[in-house]
């Protein structure tokens, strides 16, 4: 129980501290199945209940048109808590696999992704939409940025696209990873297998592998460097 109520206070502060959510938002929750996804959409149907700013949700799902993506569990679930769900079907998977062949295919995928992701957020008549990037995410992304790229960047806590105008939330920037995956298996919550060609061989893999080992060498790591990029100003945080 003591972490279910953590995360529930951390994606609260979140939230508070970014200015995230107002009175009469509509936010399209991403929901790929993973435990990332389903965790965020369950905290926050919770927060909607007690949250004294009204707020509505909705739960999103894009297939990519590869593998084998049985979305019953996440069905099954919205219907449960009482979140209408949309499934919204595409070829992403067969555009990158496929027709443009990509050797590093996860930056045109994510592009492919957002984009149809905001689009059915618009249709939905939603004016955010919230992602599931938790605060392992914001360090990985900066150490990808740094290594990969020479910059010191990562995403944002808030972000406003203004040709679609939509807002993108990230309320779980402070919650850890391993507690989602506690969070899952205590609260007995579906995910769904990512059907992805490439899921845990790509250059974020390799980066969080580094971390990890890094991590068990110094159990500061990860605290240093997400309170550096706190610090910093970077990305608007």
């Amino acid at each position: 129980m003591f972490k279910i109520k953590k995360l529930s206070g951390q994606i609260r502060k979140a939230i508070e501290d970014y200015n995230m959510i107002q009175e009469g938002d509509r936010i399209a929750v991403g929901v790929s199945g993973g435990k990332d996804s389903i965790t965020l959409l369950v905290l926050l149907k919770q927060l909607q209940s007690f949250y004294p700013i009204h707020f509505e949700l909705e739960a999103v799902t894009l297939t990519m048109g590869i593998g084998e993506f049985d979305l019953s569990p996440v069905k099954e679930l919205c219907e449960r808590i009482n979140v209408n769900y949309t499934i919204e079907e595409t070829v992403i998977g067969k555009i990158v696999f496929e027709a443009r062949n990509e050797k590093n295919p996860c930056s045109l995928c994510a592009n492919l992704r957002r984009g149809a992701l905001h689009n059915v957020a618009k249709k939905l008549n939603c004016n955010k939409v919230a992602l599931a990037h938790h605060r392992d995410d914001v360090i990985e992304t900066f150490l990808l940025s740094t290594l990969y790229a020479g910059n010191f960047q990562t995403f944002s806590p808030v972000t406003f696209l203004e040709r679609k105008e939509l807002y993108l939330i990230r309320p779980m920037i402070y919650i850890e990873e391993k507690h989602i995956k506690e969070y899952i298996k205590s609260n007995n919550l579906p995910v769904v297998p990512s059907p992805c060609h490439v899921d845990g061989k790509t250059k974020r893999q390799y980066v969080k592998d580094l971390l990890a080992d890094l991590h068990r060498d110094n159990r500061t790591v990860k605290n240093n460097i997400f309170g550096a990029i706190k610090r910093s100003g970077i990305d608007n945080w």
